[in-house]
């Protein structure tokens, strides 16, 4: 095949791909889901002639920028947090299903113990990409999602390993737990030791790099300057483990970013990989379903029968489910109770681990390292086949019946009003940090009218935040009503500059540098009102999420609630015929007054007049409370 047939195949493929996940975007379907029915329809398509999926392919091109992209924006603490249950189900239960899997295969085709472990941990480990995508568009509690996403990032590596270990045992014709035990603990050490030393290093290099092209390009090496290395380490048939040195890798940049990084350089990353994530993810999947005949054909090389095939495909593909499905309820308690800082421990609802026992789709690792399976190995057509009705069986009965089951068991998503409350009550305390510093920083020699500027715009975010609370159904907030004038402002500057650039008149360089300051206003205020219509559409009460500082004497001491002073709106704001934009009751007096994002700020007025520290929220299905001494919630 020449040069120019690849790239013309690689441009159909990426072609393919955007289709397709705008269609899946459109009649609100998994792309991945309908790129892999996409993929098998196409793969019986005559004068198709489908790429050949190989496992150094998928292993050395497609996966170490895939865990990378989806460890930097995994939040370490996060991930520290749900150790347990990510352990339980990252290297417990991919061990546990391994075995499984490798016992029923055993009594049903004529291999050995070693062979029929190596199918075993082939498709032993779920799909990142599939569970999450899926967990994330339905809408799932967020510690599920925490739990998936991070299981997705080891269980990789507990996979490989296993499968390394099975494949050495049948290179010397034995199996031993010995080497086994050795494998595993070379894959941990050498995994982390060189995802920590090349993390570190990219950390002091990047440091320094102020240039956000080259910040980015440097972001591009770093999952295979780990993934590499780290394969090589390891004694005879055993190496480390890439995968981990991947994930530590991007743990650690994921978490040094906002110290390492300008502003822009973190901009263009998350865009970049964004990007990168988006086309490589999606691509697999389309990739898996056109090896769909290819894998079929090779049945015909198999001397058992048809019976014989199926039995064994059917056995493996219920036992993976249901070990899964036995082991997550078996550990449910371990698997979902947290010890919070205060020593409370929450549990997740049983619907919840229902849901994470059924997310347990197969993807790319599992046809992938399927293909390392030497040919030489008794069956191996079968073993390969196997593999696949496994992928794309979970794929398509999980993957289409996981939206349905999450709706049908009513869990509750994200509340996006109370992440806003939240967001609120870290913004001011920062607010407050600043405009203390302001006072510190500004002197006598600077300009008056600037130092009330830079205090306008640091007190205007939680006044942002505020806002989107509160019922707003009869017409726009301030910020809302800005968001909308500064987008149609900023395109009337954009087409002023877009004539002056059509008459040549301008470098290209100065107005490139007007528009891209355009961009960047625009963008700001796009994800603004994205997130605001997200909160719009939703109709449940406020939940009142833990303060992170601890707790406040004040709001102990004030009464849930009391009676309003008045007809229940703000007084006056009616007196001054203004229209508020959110309502707080004072829990001593009973005042009612209008939030700092209005024009009155009547609220605020009230406390600095009477000093009267707590106020509730007095807007229907909220029921949290702010002191202002201590700028806290409750």
């Amino acid at each position: 095949m020449c040069a120019v047939e690849i790239a013309l195949e690689i441009l159909a493929l990426v072609a393919v791909v955007i289709a397709v996940s705008g269609l899946a975007d459109k009649i609100k379907v998994s792309a991945p889901l309908l790129l892999l029915v996409v993929g098998v329809g196409a793969s019986y398509i005559p004068f198709i002639d489908e790429p050949v999926l190989s496992s150094e392919v998928v292993l050395l091109g497609f996966l170490p920028p895939l865990l990378y992209s989806a460890a930097i924006r995994t939040s370490i603490l996060d991930f520290r947090h749900n150790l347990r249950p990510i352990a339980y189900l990252s290297v417990l239960l991919v061990l546990i299903t391994a075995l499984g899997v490798a016992l029923v295969t055993w009594a049903l085709l004529p291999v050995s113990f070693a062979v029929a472990l190596a199918l075993g941990a082939v498709v032993a480990p779920p799909d990142a990409v599939a569970a999450t995508s899926i967990a994330r568009r339905i809408g799932l509690p967020r510690q599920v999602v925490t739990i998936l996403e991070g299981e997705s990032l080891v269980n990789d590596a507990t996979a490989i390993t296993c499968l390394r270990v099975a494949l050495a045992a049948i290179a010397v014709g034995q199996f031993s737990a010995f080497d086994a035990g050795v494998g595993f603990l070379i894959a941990l050490v050498g995994g982390v030791a060189v995802g920590l030393a090349v993390g570190l290093l990219a950390v002091l290099i990047r440091r320094r790099v102020r240039n956000a092209v080259y910040d980015t390009a440097i972001s591009f090496m770093v999952p295979f300057a780990a993934y590499l290395p780290a394969e090589e380490i390891g004694y005879h048939e055993l190496h480390g483990s890439g995968v981990i040195a991947v994930v530590t890798a991007g743990l650690l940049l994921g978490h040094k970013s906002q110290v390492i990084q300008t502003g822009q350089s973190r901009l263009n990353e998350r865009i970049n990989w964004s990007t990168i994530q988006f086309l490589l993810e999606n691509t697999v999947f389309l990739l898996i379903g056109l090896q769909a005949r290819r894998i079929v054909a090779a049945l015909a090389e198999s001397p058992l029968s048809g019976g014989q095939i199926a039995g064994l495909c059917v056995a493996v593909f219920v036992t993976v489910i249901v070990l899964r499905m036995v082991w997550v309820f078996l550990m449910r308690i371990s698997l979902f109770r947290r010890h919070r800082d205060e020593g409370e421990e929450v549990e997740v609802p049983w619907q919840a681990t229902l849901v994470v026992g059924w997310a347990g789709l197969r993807g790319v690792v599992t046809l992938a390292t399927v293909l390392l399976i030497p040919p030489e190995v008794e069956s191996r057509e079968v073993l390969i086949f196997a593999a696949m009705v496994v992928t794309f069986g979970t794929l398509l009965l999980q993957g289409l019946t996981l939206p349905p089951l999450v709706r049908a068991l009513k869990l509750r998503a994200p509340d996006a009003r109370s992440d806003a409350l939240q967001a609120a009550t870290v913004l001011t305390t920062s607010t407050t940090a600043a405009l203390k510093a302001l006072d510190d920083l500004s002197g006598s020699d600077d300009n008056p009218d600037a130092v009330e500027r830079v205090r306008d715009r640091i007190s205007s975010g939680p006044e942002r935040l505020w806002e989107r609370l509160g019922d707003h159904s009869n017409g726009e907030t301030p910020a809302e009503t800005y968001r909308r004038l500064r987008l149609e402002t900023l395109q009337v500057q954009r087409d002023a500059v877009l004539k002056v650039r059509s008459n040549g008149t301008v470098d290209h360089e100065v107005v490139e540098e007007v528009l891209d300051s355009f961009d960047i206003e625009e963008s700001m205020l796009t994800i603004a009102t994205d997130r605001a219509d997200r909160i719009d559409q939703i109709n449940s009460d406020v939940r009142t999420p833990v303060d992170p500082i601890g707790p406040c004497q004040h709001l102990a001491d004030a009464p849930p609630e009391v009676e309003p002073d008045g007809d229940g709106r703000c007084l006056d704001c009616v007196r001054e015929g203004l229209t508020p934009v959110h309502l707080r009751i004072c829990l001593e007096c009973g005042n009612v007054g209008c939030c700092d994002s209005s024009v009155g700020r009547h609220a605020d007025k009230h406390f600095h007049s009477t000093h009267h520290p707590v106020m509730r929220s007095f807007e229907p299905g909220e029921d949290w409370r702010w002191c202002y001494k201590d700028e806290r919630l409750g």
